[in-house]
C-alpha cells in the first residue's frame, strides 16, 4: 500500500509539474518568443529527453531533483512523462491562438478524447467508434516510451484536425504511471473506461469545458 500511495503522489506531482510548465508557455502570449518556444518542440517530437540542447531550458529548468535521472544512458519517468505531453502539446497547437483555442483543457482525459473524437467524425457511430478504438489501442499497447509518442502523435492529429482538446497535464501523469510494470495496466484501464463511458453522462461537462476555451 504504500509503495502505490508514494507513486501516486509522484505521479500527482509530476501532473503538477506539467501543468506549471503548460501554463508558462500559455501565459507567454501569442507572440514571437511563444512561437519559437512551440516550434523547439515541435522539432523534439521523437527525441529523447535532453537530447536537442534547445530544448534543455523548458524541460529542466527548475525540475526537482527527484524527478530528474541520475542514470548516464535513460531519463527519468518524470521526463520522459513531461517531454513527451509537452512536445505532443506544441504540435496540437500548431497555427493557433493558444488564449482562445488551447489545446490544453484540463478534464479532458486522453480516453475522453478518444470518445469525443469517435463522435464527431462524420459516418455510422459503430464504425466511426472501431476506427478510432484502433489507433487509441496502438497508443494503449506501445511497448516503449517512444513507440508510444510515435503513436500518440498520429492520434492527436485527429484531433487537432477536429478542433478537440486534451489536458496535457493529466496526460503527463498518465504517461509518467504507464511506465511501471504494474502501472500500465491501470492506465489502459482509465483510458478504456473514458473511451467507453455513458456519454449521455458526461457530454454537458465535456461540452461546457471545450466552449469556455472558445471552441
Amino acid at each position: 500500500m504504500t509503495r502505490t500511495t508514494n507513486r501516486w503522489q509522484q505521479a500527482q506531482a509530476v501532473q503538477r509539474e506539467a501543468e506549471g510548465r503548460l501554463k508558462r508557455l500559455i501565459g507567454m502570449g501569442q507572440g514571437s518568443v511563444q512561437r519559437a518556444a512551440l516550434a523547439r518542440l515541435r522539432r523534439g517530437i521523437g527525441r529523447r529527453p535532453g537530447e536537442l540542447p534547445e530544448l534543455w531550458g523548458i524541460l529542466l529548468d527548475g525540475l526537482p531533483q527527484d524527478m530528474q535521472s541520475h542514470r548516464l544512458d535513460e531519463p527519468s519517468r518524470a521526463e520522459w512523462a513531461i517531454y513527451t505531453a509537452l512536445t505532443v502539446f506544441a504540435l496540437h497547437q500548431q497555427g493557433r491562438d493558444v488564449q482562445r483555442q488551447s489545446a490544453h483543457v484540463p478534464g479532458i482525459s486522453l480516453g475522453t478524447a478518444a470518445q469525443r473524437l469517435a463522435a464527431r467524425l462524420p459516418g455510422e457511430p459503430a464504425d466511426n467508434r472501431e476506427r478510432v478504438a484502433r489507433r487509441f489501442n496502438q497508443v494503449a499497447t506501445a511497448d516503449t516510451m517512444q513507440e508510444l509518442a510515435h503513436y500518440l502523435r498520429a492520434f492527436v492529429q485527429l484531433l487537432r484536425a477536429n478542433d478537440l482538446a486534451l489536458d496535457y497535464a493529466l496526460l503527463a501523469r498518465d504517461l509518467f504511471c504507464y511506465q511501471f510494470d504494474d502501472g500500465a495496466a491501470g492506465v489502459r484501464l482509465r483510458w478504456g473506461q473514458d473511451f467507453y463511458a455513458d456519454t449521455t453522462e458526461n457530454k454537458e461537462d465535456a461540452d461546457n469545458a471545450q466552449t469556455e476555451n472558445g471552441d
